[in-house]
């Protein structure tokens, strides 16, 4: 049998009611309890790295998460990471670029109402991300929910309750489960040459979502605390001009600083394409900017996190925005 070694680090399926709302408080050695069907796909270990509520997970817990992959990984088959929803999809795409080619599986699951509940879904999640990673085929960085295996750089959270949180957005699903039966849908190549384990991240990348009548001064204020704008534009790729060109100089003058800008679209599906409509691509082209076509805003966020702890060279940082990982993006 396959060995798995499961790491906790809190969420909703870790969860426990509370004065004050729902709190990570199920130990990872808890959760496996609710689930002993289990034991018929996998032998499983477990460590407690934290225990908290996903939106307090960022940078630093993406690299100890990592950290204890690295550690652990020749001594087991695969991974199974145990997280909140909120900023799961984060996680995966973080992981995605901190362990690249990894030919084992490595899986990152919850759920939206806790495991010790009567009605829920951490149960099933749970059982089907061990047989995701028990199973032969299984490879890389994937998120195991709502009976869909999906690659991590293409999840997103898109509802707030319901069972089926996550979807897989212009990539197909890896696989499905039906009764516990997984179905594969795509074949992913084992890599021969991997993992190759990253070691640092900047977190000084800004999100800036557009709204109409959006002031270019605001580009001002966030030069002095990042290194790179997502700019979440409108459409498939608009920046708005308003009859003067004050924020193309803003936008301008951020990249002067060895800065680095990205846009992408606030739209959820089918991506950029900044050479459609005049308000894109001229900025694009005066200003060399980086576009991010198909990529989801979390894997954007997190792939420059990662470009950016390996070079500050312009040229570097846009070579490596544009080398496809994981999928991440298909132009």
């Amino acid at each position: 049998m396959k060995k798995i070694l499961m790491i906790a680090t809190g969420g909703t399926i870790a969860s426990v009611q509370e004065k004050g709302g729902l709190t990570p408080k199920i130990t990872s050695e808890e959760i496996l309890n609710y689930i002993p069907d289990v034991k018929k796909y996998c032998k499983i270990e477990t460590i407690q790295l934290f225990n908290i509520d996903s939106t307090n997970l960022y940078c630093k817990h993406w690299l100890k998460i990592k950290d204890c992959i690295k550690e652990n990984y020749d001594k087991y088959d695969g991974f199974v990471v145990t997280h909140g929803t909120d900023t799961m999809a984060y996680t995966a795409a973080a992981l995605s670029y901190l362990i690249q080619k990894s030919p084992k599986p490595i899986v990152i699951t919850g759920s939206q109402i806790s495991i010790a509940n009567e009605n829920t879904d951490a149960r099933d999640n749970l059982l089907n991300a061990f047989i995701y990673a028990s199973n032969h085929k299984a490879t890389g960085v994937h998120i195991v929910f709502d009976n869909k295996v999906i690659l991590g750089t293409r999840a997103r959270k898109s509802r707030t309750k319901s069972y089926n949180a996550f979807s897989s957005v212009d990539y197909p699903e890896i696989a499905v489960f039906k009764d516990h039966f997984l179905i594969f849908y795509i074949d992913e190549q084992k890599s021969k040459d991997g993992p190759v384990f990253y070691n640092k991240m900047n977190e000084h990348v800004f999100v800036l979502k557009m709204i109409p009548g959006i002031k270019p001064e605001i580009f001002d204020y966030l030069k002095a605390y990042y290194d790179a704008i997502i700019i979440e534009s409108f459409g498939v790729g608009g920046v708005p001009s308003y009859g003067n060109d004050d924020f193309k100089k803003a936008i301008e003058a951020f990249v002067s600083e060895g800065k680095t800008v990205v846009v992408t679209t606030q739209v959820a599906h089918e991506g950029s394409d900044m050479e459609v409509y005049a308000v894109g691509q001229s900025i694009k082209q005066e200003l060399s900017l980086i576009e991010a076509f198909d990529m989801t805003t979390e894997a954007i966020v997190t792939k420059l996190m990662w470009i950016l702890g390996c070079t500050k060279k312009q040229k570097e940082i846009r070579s490596l925005f544009y080398t496809s990982v994981a999928k991440d993006i298909l132009f």
